[in-house]
């Protein structure tokens, strides 16, 4: 028998993505998948009626797992909720207006099995409302699967998204799942999971598809900023693990990272002041990722 593998959903204020999401797990080459949808909408908000709407004949055929919250939790409890009433073998995430690719949870399911693994992270594709290859998110620069290596890649680069991370259920629980913060529960829980040694693999591709798109977003505003900020503090607390140049590297991250909140939210005094912060933190990371951000813009333009 294929291991059952739960793939759980939240969604909040997303209805008209929604069923792309589903299907895209209903469509997958690997069968044994158990759906799980959790409404974080309010329940009395006329978010919670089109929700259920959209899904009625999902519910009606058995075709998800249909959970409603008593009231909005956010992000990292919504998931838990889905945790703690999923019945698979492994469990896996995706966000409400994401997709798999067909293979994706084959794939990954194969490989968590044939290095028995208790966790796995992949690829993503990040695409625009059009279709557009924005970013491919990479993970090239782990070679080393150790937790010593990946710790320290995992303060540097983010060994994330969400949609990526397949685990066992039971290593799941015995982590407590995400924490509840308003913004990182990925990287909190892959800290975890490095932390408490699991044996954790990195499968090279992208059967992940993230959509980039105008509707309401946490990366952005006043709260993206406070939220950045203390994370470089708590990074601060891994220095003792980092050489001189690694230590840049994060320093030169985070002030990229606020550059670019700047610029979303059209603060541009906010977004010149840390974009020139980079610059002179690491000119060399600077001129590398400048690099990187053109040579994939021209990749895209000359894509036949």
């Amino acid at each position: 028998m294929e291991p059952l593998v739960s793939v759980i959903i939240p969604t909040y204020k997303r209805s008209d993505f929604l069923i792309r999401a589903i299907d895209s797990i209903l469509n997958q080459t690997y069968k044994n998948v158990e759906v799980i949808v959790v409404d974080d909408n309010d329940p009395e908000s006329e978010y919670r009626i089109k929700t259920e709407m959209k899904i009625k004949d999902y519910i009606k055929k058995n075709l998800i797992v249909y959970h409603k919250n008593e009231e909005n939790l956010g992000g990292a409890l919504a998931r838990n909720e889905g945790i703690n009433i999923a019945l698979g073998f492994f469990v896996t995430f995706l966000d409400d207006d994401d997709v798999y690719e067909e293979e994706k949870i084959e794939h990954q399911v194969g490989y968590m099995l044939d290095h028995d693994l208790d966790a796995s992270f992949t690829d993503v594709r990040i695409l625009n409302m059009s279709g557009k290859l924005v970013d491919y998110r990479k993970h090239k620069y782990v070679t080393d699967l150790s937790n010593s290596e990946l710790l320290k890649q995992h303060i540097l680069h983010h060994l994330t998204p969400t949609n990526t991370y397949m685990f066992k259920r039971e290593r799941l629980i015995e982590l407590g799942g995400f924490d509840n913060v308003s913004m990182g529960q990925e990287f909190r829980l892959m800290l975890k999971a490095i932390e408490n040694d699991l044996s954790i693999g990195y499968l090279p591709r992208a059967d992940v598809i993230q959509y980039i798109h105008d509707r309401e977003r946490i990366s952005i505003g006043d709260n993206k900023i406070v939220a950045e900020n203390e994370l470089f503090e708590f990074k601060k607390g891994y220095f003792s693990i980092l050489n001189n140049d690694q230590k840049k590297y994060v320093r030169f991250r985070h002030y990229a990272v606020l550059s670019v909140v700047g610029l979303r939210s059209k603060m541009y005094m906010f977004f010149l002041k840390n974009l020139i912060c980079s610059l002179i933190v690491s000119p060399k990371y600077f001129s590398f990722e400048l690099f990187q951000m053109f040579n994939l813009r021209y990749r895209q333009l000359h894509k036949k």
